[in-house]
C-alpha cells in the first residue's frame, strides 16, 4: 500500500481547519482549499508561521497531487466516510463509514491513515447517523424537549454531565457543535429512518430560525459574549 505523503482538505471552516491541524501534526503535508476568500484568510491567520506543512489555496486544481482528499463541507454519499469529531485536534476518534461498494483496499487505506493521525477507529455501516450521531443527537434533542416542556431549567438539564461523567451537558454540547448543525443532522435522521422519535424539537427549530446558532454565533441556549476573542496561532510542529 502506497504511503500517504499529502492530503487535500476541502473546506477551511472549523472542521476543515481542525482536520488540517491533525494531519500536519502527523507530519503529512496539507493543502487546505476553500472558495471563500474570508475562510482562507482566517485559516492563514490561525496557521501563522508555525505550520509550514499547511498551505492554503483557493485553487481546487492544487489538490490533484493529493493522495487522499478529505471533504469538510457537505456530506458526499458516493465515497467512503471519514467522520472526524469536533474539534478534530482534541477528539480521539474517527468514525469510518464503509459503503456497499467500498473496496477492501480503500477501507484499509483510510483506516491506516486514521491510525497514523493518532486516532482510534470506530467502524459503522452506511446508515443515517452512523454510530455517534444516531446516539448523540436524540439525547441532545431530548434535552431540548425537556427544556421546551418545562421539565427543568437549562442549568439543571446540563448537570447530566455529572450523572453520566461527560465533559459537558447536552445543551452546552449542542451550543458547541452548533444548533444549526444539530438540527440538520436530526432532519437527516428523521428522513432517513422514517421514525418520528427523531423529529427535531420545536424549541431547537425556533432557536435556529431566530439565528441562535450556539457558541459560534455568540448565542444559543447560552450567551457567549467573548466569542470574538482572538485565537492564538498554531504551535510549531
Amino acid at each position: 500500500m502506497e504511503q500517504v505523503t499529502m492530503i487535500g482538505v476541502v473546506g477551511a471552516g472549523q472542521m476543515g481547519f481542525g482536520i488540517a491541524q491533525v494531519v500536519a501534526a502527523a507530519g503529512i503535508a496539507v493543502v487546505l482549499h476553500d472558495s471563500d476568500a474570508k475562510a482562507l484568510e482566517r485559516a492563514n491567520k490561525l496557521i501563522g508561521t508555525g505550520a509550514k506543512s499547511v498551505r492554503c489555496s483557493p485553487n481546487l486544481e492544487e489538490l490533484q497531487s493529493a493522495d487522499v482528499i478529505i471533504e469538510a463541507i457537505v456530506e458526499s454519499e458516493d465515497v467512503i466516510g471519514m467522520h472526524f469529531m469536533n474539534p478534530p485536534p482534541i477528539m480521539k476518534v474517527i468514525e469510518i463509514i464503509r459503503g456497499a461498494q467500498t473496496s477492501d483496499e480503500v477501507f484499509l487505506k483510510i483506516k491506516t491513515l486514521s491510525e497514523r493521525l493518532g486516532k482510534i477507529v470506530m467502524c459503522s455501516q452506511d446508515y443515517p447517523g452512523f454510530i455517534v450521531n444516531r446516539i448523540l443527537m436524540p439525547m441532545i434533542n431530548e434535552a431540548f424537549d425537556a427544556l421546551y416542556t418545562g421539565v427543568a431549567t437549562k442549568e439543571d438539564i446540563d448537570k447530566m454531565k455529572l450523572a453520566t461523567n461527560h465533559p459537558m451537558g447536552p445543551l452546552t454540547l449542542a451550543d458547541f457543535i452548533g444548533l444549526d448543525v444539530c438540527l440538520s443532522i436530526l432532519k437527516v435522521l428523521h428522513k432517513g429512518l422514517g421514525d418520528d422519535k427523531y423529529a427535531p424539537c420545536p424549541l431547537l427549530v425556533q432557536y435556529v430560525d431566530a439565528g441562535r446558532l450556539g457558541r459560534k454565533g455568540g448565542i444559543g441556549v447560552y450567551s457567549y459574549p467573548n466569542k470574538n476573542q482572538a485565537v492564538k496561532p498554531l504551535p510549531r510542529l
